[in-house]
Parts: structure tokens; sequence; C-alpha cells
């Protein structure tokens, strides 16, 4: 079965909703906000997103492990449409499949993680004010000081799911999305983070917890990717009732000349 571009929503919805935290960046991608950046392509039940609105673009492929051989294949016959240089999300196993075409450096290790039980969010006093496009400069330099290799996207701010803290006028913790998408229940947090000489006084924990408490009200499934060598941040996660629920890897692809 060859692969081809898949360009029907609800099929892709059909597909990737019988495992909604495993696809929760997919699904996401399949709302209006995000489809004008994406490229679909399929190969049985097999499904992989070409993400165009981040450079370099990232490829998002993942499968549960009796699935892999068919991601796999997938990928080995993605390769050659491929850009020459992109970022890549992949479930174990698959990344074989693309290296006779690319050099690929990584993997690092990753986590996905899940809310399941959100009881322990009352444990948490929430804190932070929503965020808007008058605190993307605030926003940038917290980024820069605190977060300097972060995948913050300005346009996500529109989303009205960031929410900070302030110290005076210094805004200090963030914590926000990567996707939110209330049509497919689904959101995923990103770009948290607390200015460096202010860690340790639960800042970031807060403002995660009164998230998670807002993006309750719209979606069913809030989950996260966090490196699986910051354990400080997954103990923060595990702390607030998030669940590990995949390992993936992140890896860097340069074409072979």
């Amino acid at each position: 079965m060859p692969v081809r571009a898949e360009h029907d929503r609800v099929v892709l919805a059909g597909l990737l909703g019988r495992d909604p935290v495993l696809h929760a960046y997919q699904l996401g991608d399949l709302d209006d906000f995000f489809w004008p950046y994406t490229s679909w392509f399929r190969r049985g039940d097999q499904v992989a997103l070409l993400y165009h609105g981040v450079d370099p673009p990232t490829l998002l492929a993942f499968a549960a492990p009796e699935h892999t051989a068919g991601l796999a294949a997938l990928l080995a016959e993605l390769a050659p449409l491929l850009p020459a240089r992109l970022y890549a999300h992949l479930s174990p196993g698959v990344a074989a499949a693309l290296a006779p075409a690319f050099d690929l450096d990584g993997p690092a290790a990753h986590l996905k993680m899940a809310l399941t039980d959100p009881a322990r969010l009352a444990r948490v006093g929430p804190a932070g004010v929503p965020l808007g496009a008058a605190d993307l400069p605030q926003l940038r330099a917290l980024y820069a000081r605190a977060y300097p290799g972060n995948w913050f996207d300005p346009r996500m701010v529109q989303t009205g799911q960031y929410l900070g803290i302030r110290d005076g006028d210094a805004l200090v913790a963030v914590a926000g999305v990567h996707v939110w998408s209330p049509a497919y229940g689904v959101a995923a947090l990103g770009n948290v983070t607390t200015d460096p000489r202010l860690r340790g006084r639960g800042l970031g924990a807060a403002v995660v917890a009164a998230l998670c408490r807002r993006l309750r009200d719209s979606v069913a499934h809030v989950t996260l990717n966090v490196r699986a060598d910051n354990v400080a941040a997954v103990r923060l996660y595990e702390r607030l009732g998030f669940t590990r629920v995949a390992d993936y890897g992140e890896y860097t692809l340069t074409a072979r000349r």
C-alpha cells in the first residue's frame, strides 16, 4: 500500500482519535488555526504530519509499539518527499527508516505526559493572568533570559491560553500552549518557564496549575512533551497529576548529499 497525501480531516481525525493522547499534537493541528501550515501523509492506518509553521519544518510520526513496522514503512516511502532539513518527533524504532536518505542528529529522549489526576491541581494555589499581544515584548524578554532554546511562536498568544505571573511590572513566569483545539478536544502545554532568579518558589507550578484548570474547561485531554532528563520538570508535572504515557525521540535531519 503506497503512501499518499491525505486531505480529509474527518479521515485523519478518525485515525488519530483512536489514541488522542499519543496524537494530541496532530489532532490539534487539524484545527483551522493550524491546518494551513500542515501536510499530511498516510499509509493504511498510519499517519505522518509535516508542520510548516516553524523553521525548520517538523515531522510528527507516532505509533503504538505494535504498529511501528507500519509507521516505519510509511517513513521509508515518504523520505524522498521531505525537505532537505527538518526536525522530527518520532516513536521509538522508526528513525532507522529515514537513515538511508538523511543524517540523523539524535535522538534526544522525550516523554509524552497526560493530565490523568486533575484533583492534584487543587494542591497548588493557582496564579497568573491571561497574556495577549501587548505582552509579547515582555514574553520575548523572559524567554531570552530564562528559556533561550524555546519553541515559542508569537501567533500562539492569539489562542488566549498563555498565563503569566508578574513581580511588579516584570513578567517572571509563564505557561502556554503549543496546541489548543476545543474542536478536537486536545491541548498541549508548552513554553513553560520561570525567571532564573525566582526559581524554587513554586511560581512554575502555580501558573501551570492555573493554565490546566483553564484548559480543562474547553478540552478533554491536556498533554505535554518534556525531555526525559529534565528531572525537575517531570517531577513537577507528576506532582500536578500528569502521567507518563509514551516515549519518543527528537531528531534533526539533514539530507545526505
